[in-house]
């Protein structure tokens, strides 16, 4: 197989416009075409058009890339991305499909209509082009049965999950004709390229995830009713405390659409032949009602849920009436709450004898048969199934890997009580002597298949931290960070601290381990697998000395965090910065004076102390600076004080990319640095760049001088922050911070284009952070930020 250099979309609806959004992200330049309207609207026909005009023509496509600027959360990882992605028509412009190495149908789902669009399609691809459909649960072998033996070979099922930029799931469906290298080449594509989590699914009605995830919810629905549990109730239990999104049950399908939701449920009805699996997909008529009322959802204004003003009303499935959200607590939910780690929480929950305990049982114990019983039907293995749920529906464990949690022959002494039927393998297991489905041993993962255990093998882009820990070992920790050995020579930083948020102890390793990098290996990763990267200072430490009046102490760490950054800069052997999630503050502040950074494309960037009343104080405001100068080219003229206004700009407004293309754009990354489109496979890029850094005789940077604005410099960025204070954009708080952020930028009272060491820089810095600090304004938008979680504006 080639590879993909061109790629087109036949359907430009919400998820064939997202597809192609997500394409053009990754750098692949994308056909997006849709059908020709059927007749003119009234404000095409004031303008004179007709249905032989381009624009009239192009309708639906122009009008879905135009909804691509504005949809939240943004499909685009920059506006930039829109120029990959060219429009037409499926009337005028299959031709060229001619061009393209995959097409991807997204139309409406209804089989005669896909097998039409193929027809097309076989006509004018080439030959050896994938061609595949996004299909949710139509049978994928029907589609191209009437197509040529070329066409047949070279197509399969790629069901991507909504919204295809954030949604890590992809399952991918042969069919009997599919080519095995057509197959392995769309598998490893998927990873590598889309960034994807690729399930092999078998082509049964709704695949893997929305049969199991559609089966779960109804049942939900059903125990909620039978139970008198409210909608609110649900949701309070079926969220973060089973391990589940916050969107929980019923906010997830406010998210969806009840309409999509119930077109997916009634996929299974239609085309399922067991009685009992039947009675499960029937949609409770309160259900119907609520999509006749046009209550479908957010995109409705209303759905289970109603924002009236600040509140969240919740809708009563028995009156339809909107009442106050209601919370279920109970012992078992307040005892879960002081249990560790979510295994152990759902020992808690699932056996519990009170009314959180008992709704958590009927819809998950029932889910776990389900699994069990198609596990052959829809997917060739358990991990399958289980990675398919964690992927599209944002579990944290599987269903397979929850039964283990609970306890394999606990809970199926409980099913049998209640007469519920247990697949006859999975007791066979029990009988075999095996007690999970899934055994981990120093590092390494089997799950039980045919009888026996098989190693778990996976891409080999990814490196498991923790895995890496039972199997290595540590080679230093403290309460914040870990050192530990990534293997091939190289050395990784883990930050492991509440919110990964840096205190003395992580500063303390940080110096640790680029002495012991230096010595003794190729260089060293700063990355871990945690929800976020890094969201800063230990602000609560920093706020409590500020009170106390202990500025010395505040200092002593501010200088100590501010040398580390040095010595990372200045190492003897490379560092790589492996950035994802939420990287503020302290967190940009790490990835800066790296060699290089390797950034995830899921990686939102800034210095945001000015949300708290702060500048940056470990280097940051420096770093950001230095970054810019060195991003541009050498031995050209350039306007020092326009590289000032824009560090400016970035700083005082904590800008904060919204991907890791952004942080590109906001200098934060620049030329040097990569970005990982598979969250996955990040630490196993950043490491590959340590070992090419080190492979061509890496050598320390060599300290430079810098050139700063100066006074007059000064002045002009001044000026900026007064206009904005005049014009009512921010307060007189903000003013004092900008001026202290300018003075620091600007490097303060010296002429334009003298050049300064960058301990002169840092000096400034620690002083204008540690003068914000004492002002009881700061300290308020301090306290307002630990408590409610966002910022002040005083």
């Amino acid at each position: 197989m080639g590879s993909i250099k061109k790629a087109a979309v036949l359907g430009s609806g919400v998820m064939g416009s997202g597809i192609a959004a997500h394409l053009a992200n990754i750098g692949i330049p994308t056909l997006l075409l849709d059908i020709v309207p059927r007749e003119v609207t009234d404000e095409e026909k004031a303008k004179g058009l007709t249905l032989e005009d381009k624009v009239v023509r192009n309708r639906f496509v122009l009008s879905a890339v135009e909804k691509l600027k504005k949809q939240k959360p943004a499909p685009l990882t920059s506006k930039e991305s829109l120029s990959l992605i060219s429009i037409g028509n499926m009337d005028d412009d299959m031709e060229l499909l001619k061009d393209v190495d995959w097409i991807i149908e997204v139309v409406v789902e209804n089989l005669d209509v896909k097998k039409k669009v193929f027809a097309r399609v076989d006509e004018v691809r080439k030959p050896g082009s994938i061609v595949t459909s996004n299909t949710s649960g139509i049978s994928v072998e029907r589609m191209s049965e009437d197509c040529s033996e070329d066409f047949k070979k070279h197509f399969l099922g790629t069901h991507f999950f909504n919204p295809p930029r954030y949604l890590k799931l992809l399952e991918v469906i042969p069919t009997q004709h599919t080519s095995e290298e057509v197959l392995s080449f769309m598998k490893t594509f998927g990873e590598d390229v889309l960034g994807k989590g690729v399930v092999l699914a078998k082509d049964t009605p709704n695949f893997i995830a929305n049969r199991i995830g559609t089966y779960g919810l109804l049942l939900t629905v059903q125990e909620m009713i039978k139970g008198g549990y409210s909608v609110g109730e649900v949701d309070s239990i079926t969220g973060p405390l089973v391990g589940r999104p916050k969107s929980a049950t019923f906010r997830t399908l406010d998210v969806v659409g009840l309409d999509t939701f119930i077109h997916v449920a009634n996929n299974v009805y239609d085309n399922v032949t067991d009685e009992k699996e039947k009675v499960v997909f029937e949609i409770p008529p309160f259900m119907k009602e609520m999509v006749q009322n046009g209550w479908i959802g957010s995109k409705s204004g209303q759905g289970f849920f109603l924002k009236q003003g600040k509140d969240i009303l919740e809708l009563n499935p028995q009156t339809l009436q909107y009442e106050p959200r209601k919370k279920l607590k109970s012992a078992s939910t307040e005892m879960s709450k002081q249990t560790k780690g979510l295994s152990a929480k759902m020992k808690t929950l699932l056996y519990a004898d009170d009314r959180a305990g008992t709704l958590l049982w009927n819809i998950i114990s029932p889910v776990l048969l389900y699994s069990a019983t198609l596990y052959k039907e829809i997917a060739d293995d358990i991990v399958a199934i289980d990675n398919a749920m964690k992927w599209g529906f944002g579990w944290e464990q599987g269903p397979f890997e929850i039964w283990d949690a609970i306890g394999v022959s606990k809970s199926i002494m409980k099913m049998e009580s209640e007469g519920k039927e247990v697949p006859t393998w999975v007791k066979e297991m029990l009988d075999n002597g095996h007690e999970s489905f899934y055994k981990h041993d120093n590092g390494d993962v089997h799950f039980y298949h045919d009888g026996e255990y098989k190693a778990l093998h996976e891409n080999q882009k990814k490196i498991y931290i923790k895995r890496l820990k039972e199997k290595n070992g540590v080679i230093k920790k403290n309460t914040g960070a870990s050192l530990i050995d990534l293997g091939d020579g190289v050395a990784g930083l883990e930050f492991h601290s509440k919110s990964n948020a840096i205190g003395f102890d992580i500063v303390q390793m940080i110096n640790y381990a680029v002495e012991e990098v230096g010595k003794n290996y190729k260089g060293l990763v700063i990355g871990n697998q945690a929800k976020n990267f890094c969201v800063g200072a230990n602000l609560a430490m920093i706020l409590m000395e500020a009170q106390d009046d202990n500025y010395f102490e505040i200092e002593m760490v501010v200088k100590h965090f501010q040398d580390a950054m040095m010595r990372m800069k200045y190492s003897s052997k490379p560092v790589v910065a492996a950035p994802f999630g939420m990287t503020l503050g302290g967190g940009t502040e790490v990835c800066l004076p790296a060699d290089s950074i390797q950034a995830s494309m899921e990686t939102y960037m800034g210095l945001v102390e000015v949300g708290v009343g702060l500048i940056p104080g470990g280097g940051g405001n420096k770093e950001l600076y230095m970054k810019y100068l060195n991003s541009l080219p050498k031995d050209t003229e350039f306007d020092l004080q326009k590289v000032a206004n824009k560090v400016f700009e970035t700083v005082a407004m904590a800008k904060v990319s919204t991907s890791a293309k952004e942080a590109l754009e906001l200098n934060f990354l620049n030329s040097k640095d990569g970005i990982s489109v598979n969250g996955d496979h990040l630490i196993h890029d950043a490491k590959q760049k340590v070992i090419s850094l080190y492979d061509a005789g890496y050598k320390a940077p060599v300290r430079k001088k810098v050139p700063v604005v100066g006074e007059s410099g000064y002045a002009t960025l001044q000026l900026g922050a007064q206009n904005m204070f005049y014009s009512g954009f921010i307060s007189e708080h903000d003013l004092k911070i900008a001026k202290k952020l300018a003075h620091v930028i600007s490097g303060g009272k010296l002429a334009y284009g003298t050049e300064v060491d960058e301990q002169y820089l840092l000096d400034l810095e620690r002083e204008a952070f540690l003068s914000l600090i004492g002002e009881p304004k700061s300290q308020a938008r301090m306290q307002h930020m630990l408590v409610k979680g966002k910022a002040l504006r005083n």
